[in-house]
């Protein structure tokens, strides 16, 4: 199973993930970026400085995988916050 990172990057500042995550494919990689995004805006706020914010996956080869702005994983008002 491949092993993706999830680095931070605030403005001009990356904060890496030395750990990394393995999962099955890169869609999984989006759907645990998303709802790590959603988590940290649950926990921290939702703050302009952290919703300019992105998260970079990348793979085993440090090659990103893709970026995920903070702000594109708000969810919409009407979308339930908690899954069953």
């Amino acid at each position: 199973m491949p092993r993706y990172f999830f680095n931070t990057r605030i403005g001009s500042d990356l904060v890496q993930d030395t750990e990394g995550e393995d999962l099955r494919d890169p869609d999984h990689a989006w759907e645990t970026a998303r709802d790590l995004i959603r988590q940290v805006l649950q926990e921290e706020g939702a703050s302009p400085g952290l919703l300019a914010a992105c998260l970079e996956v990348t793979d085993e080869n440090g090659d990103v995988v893709l970026e995920f702005p903070f702000a594109e994983a708000v969810p919409p008002p009407d979308e339930p916050q908690t899954r069953h």
